[in-house]
């Protein structure tokens, strides 16, 4: 007698037309499954859960100038659409080297790629801050090309259990790994109201720094904790009620951006392993080698503006952008994300 096949589980149903927790969003999350559904998120403006596009693809391949049998490194994997489009350019016989600290998404990354097809013989992935590219290099030689997405990856921001948006409820933690160093709440915990305030206005020029420093001190004088993204949040909605109410709420939103993402520089220590992926970047380049990079806010922008610069004072690099580079007003439309990126590019003498 002929066994039947085993019955598939049913879907778990959910009140009203979607699943609203994040690791209950089975299309997105799963976009192998459901690429139509995937594709309206995308023409509506909007990342599905769970996912990353891309910024720039187009001109950054038109900078990087990649051909066959060439070796590079993206030094920020995330998602992996840069690597697979550079990819693409490598082979046949070029390899690419990929760097990344998320403990949770490097793994998800790596399974995407090599379902399609690449691994150790075109791809190496590494678990590494970037400001280890010399360890790269003493692996791979000299570097023919190198891009750096300074940016967060969406899937990060969408996972409320990160603690990097305000707009959902989670931990305010804000680590890119969260295996090491301490989170957000734990910084805001011991830090004095003086650091506080110049740490929100070097990293995200936050103009009321002063106001929502000595807010958050005075929480915890009074013996009372900021642990969750909404908490923190309400902390800042209480202190600008000063704003008024006509621009309160764009004011507030904006306000609660820029101190996670202060908070989030902070903890991850972003411009000291910037600062030191800069310094190491030349010795790594071959000669003739390109770099782009992708930041998204001043701070990062200054830093490798002010770098490249010096580079091409000194006759390290032989050309640097003459200016950023801006998404297009179409990609800026339909991906909200990419509207504050900047793209910079060097070219090694």
């Amino acid at each position: 007698m002929k066994e039947e096949d085993p019955k598939r589980p049913r879907r778990v149903r959910y009140t009203g037309t979607h699943p609203k927790v994040f690791k209950e969003k089975y299309k997105e999350l799963q976009p192998e499954n459901y690429k139509e559904d995937v594709e309206k998120v995308k023409q509506q403006g909007r990342t599905p859960a769970g996912m990353h596009r891309s910024i720039l693809v187009k001109e950054i391949l038109e900078i990087l100038q990649i051909k066959p049998g060439q070796t590079g490194l993206d030094a920020t994997l995330g998602y992996g659409g840069h690597s697979l489009e550079m990819l693409k350019c490598l082979l046949p016989g070029g390899k690419l080297f990929a760097m990344d600290v998320d403990p949770f998404e490097l793994p998800r990354t790596k399974e995407r790629l090599v379902a399609l097809g690449y691994g150790q013989e075109n791809l190496i992935i590494k678990k590494m801050n970037f400001s280890g590219i010399d360890q790269i290099e003493n692996e791979a030689g000299p570097l023919d090309f190198v891009l750096a997405d300074l940016g967060v990856s969406s899937m990060q921001i969408d996972n409320p259990e990160r603690g990097f948006s305000f707009k959902v409820e989670g931990p305010l933690d804000l680590r890119l790994n969260p295996k090491s160093g301490r989170p957000a709440s734990d910084l805001l915990k011991s830090i004095s109201q003086e650091h506080l305030e110049e740490l929100l206005t070097e990293h995200s020029d936050e103009p009321y720094s002063e106001q929502i420093a000595e807010a958050i001190v005075a929480v915890f004088k009074k013996g009372r904790h900021i642990k969750t993204t909404s908490q923190l949040q309400q902390v800042i909605q209480d202190t600008l009620k000063f704003i008024p109410k006509d621009l309160r709420t764009e004011e507030v939103k904006k306000a609660c951006q820029r101190c996670f993402q202060a908070l989030r520089i902070a903890v991850n220590d972003e411009f000291g392993a910037l600062e030191t992926f800069l310094e190491k970047l030349p010795d790594a380049l071959a000669s003739g080698g390109r770099v782009a990079i992708l930041s998204f806010h001043s701070g990062e922008d200054r830093r490798v503006k002010k770098a490249f610069k010096h580079f091409f004072k000194e006759g390290i690099f032989s050309e640097i952008a003459p200016d950023i580079i801006r998404p297009s007003a179409e990609e800026a439309n339909s991906n909200p994300r990419a509207r504050s990126a900047k793209l910079r590019w060097a070219v090694k003498a």
